[in-house]
């Protein structure tokens, strides 16, 4: 278990630090950094006090240290003592509003800045505006009591991408700002990217460990290759390469008694819609007239296990850890709505516990089987993507058998279902871990550089 600390400012101006005896027990330092910023002062062990270091005012201006009660982490590296670790969040979308800084997903980030006391790190939101090249200093957004305030602060040990939508991932300046911090400044930078569905799918073919939670899934490549699966499967499910929130999805059924294909999807007005056409061709000129299909995957049709003969399928979150190892953080089943494709909440879909849905040894024996899957999709993923990932969202399904199957895995997971007041506590637990994750690679960025930048 690391140590916490608090971090005292004396009113003086003296280049000194006192600090725990132990910490700098048998030890030479003689430099104080606080995320990109340093300076060279005296240390000395403070006789009385082994939970807090102290700086005088003069440190805490010349390395911009936000003056707070947050407890934080120590880490010693060639004779620099590094308190921290600073995180900074990354995102777009900010507005002119003190209130509300960064709109509707305000809530969001001022909940994920809550844990910082408990994590150990002090945490804060920016965007591309808010940096200042020359100074190497940030223009922060700070939570406290309960309040918004910007604060300058040196650029941060660790990145977390907190960006809002593929849109802005792909914006130029966006994609420049993390290239300059992670290749000029050696900043890890984790969670960066939305998932492309098939792209994932092809990595993990790669690895036998967990083929056998994948469908089969194709890009759309012509009628005759859906008229195969659907004969091989009964149905198929149509979606976008890069679509998010359930849009999109398209369930295509064959009925072999009367040879009719069924279409069942969610119109522009948010209804849902099952249509039937005599034919494969007519269904896709009158549900896919004005859609792209080289953006489309095909994707074997899986029999789900039924509530109330509506599908069920679950989504299971998954994090590293302060050790950065990866830990089951939330599981939840989603039942879709009448007569929806998805089992989104938009869709008229349930969120329940997996206790609420099963009797209490199914239960146990399907959070099993769920979280193994999880787990071993997330191993298999962090080893096959470039970059640092931290956190991902994955939907799976129970087949009628028993069987575990993954259908999307998510960079950057939706939080709708710790609407669910028995999922509160994995609410608070992702977003600990989230930050947590950033102690880890700070330690990993001082103590193994080599092995973080290679």
């Amino acid at each position: 278990m690391r140590k916490h600390y608090l971090i005292e400012v004396a009113q003086n101006d003296q280049l000194i630090v006192f600090c725990p005896p132990k910490l700098l027990q048998g030890k030479k330092i003689k430099r104080i950094a606080f995320g990109s910023k340093s300076m060279e002062v005296e240390f000395y062990p403070h006789p009385d006090k082994d939970d807090r270091i102290v700086i005088s005012r003069k440190i805490q201006e010349t390395i911009q240290y936000p003056y707070s009660r947050v407890p934080l982490h120590a880490f010693l590296e060639d004779e620099v003592l590094y308190i921290g670790p600073l995180v900074g969040i990354f995102t777009a979308g900010f507005t002119s509003y003190p209130e509300q800084p960064i709109g509707e997903r305000t809530l969001f980030f001022a909940k994920l800045l809550s844990v910082n006391r408990s994590v150990g790190a002090h945490a804060f939101v920016f965007g591309e505006q808010h940096i200042n090249w020359e100074q190497g200093t940030i223009e922060g957004y700070f939570f406290h009591d309960n309040a918004w305030q910007t604060v300058e602060v040196p650029f941060p040990n660790v990145v977390y991408d907190r960006l809002p939508n593929r849109k802005s991932e792909e914006n130029p300046k966006l994609i420049k700002v993390r290239n300059r911090l992670q290749k000029e400044y050696l900043i890890p930078w984790y969670n960066p990217g939305f998932f492309n569905k098939l792209d994932i799918y092809e990595r993990l073919l790669q690895d036998s460990s967990v083929t056998a939670y994948l469908p089969e899934t194709y890009p759309f490549t012509s009628f005759s290759s859906i008229e195969n699966m659907l004969s091989k499967f009964g149905h198929v499910v149509i979606k976008p390469k890069n679509g998010s929130l359930g849009h999109g999805v398209h369930q295509i059924i064959f009925d072999k008694h009367t040879n009719d294909y069924y279409c069942r999807y969610q119109d522009e007005t948010g209804t849902n819609r099952l249509r039937k056409y005599s034919s494969l061709e007519r269904l896709f000129q009158s549900v896919f007239a004005t859609q792209s299909l080289d953006r489309m995957i095909v994707q074997q049709g899986i029999h789900l296990l039924r509530i109330e003969q509506r599908p069920v399928d679950f989504r299971v979150h998954t994090n590293k850890d302060e050790h950065g190892e990866w830990q089951i953080t939330a599981i939840a089943g989603k039942i879709a709505g009448q007569g929806s494709v998805t089992t989104h909440a938009r869709s008229g879909g349930e969120i329940k516990t997996v206790g609420e849905i099963f009797p209490n040894e199914e239960a146990k024996n399907f959070s099993e089987k769920l979280s193994k899957a999880a787990l071993l999709l997330s191993k298999a993923l962090d080893h096959t993507i470039e970059g640092i990932i931290g956190e991902i969202g994955f939907d799976l399904g129970i087949d009628r058998n028993g069987d575990v199957w993954l259908f999307e895995a998510n960079s950057k997971p939706g939080r709708s279902i710790f609407s669910h007041p028995e999922l509160k506590e994995f609410d608070l637990l992702t977003r600990k871990l989230s930050i947590a994750f950033a102690v880890f690679l700070t330690e990993q960025s001082l103590l193994h550089p080599e092995e973080m930048f290679k």
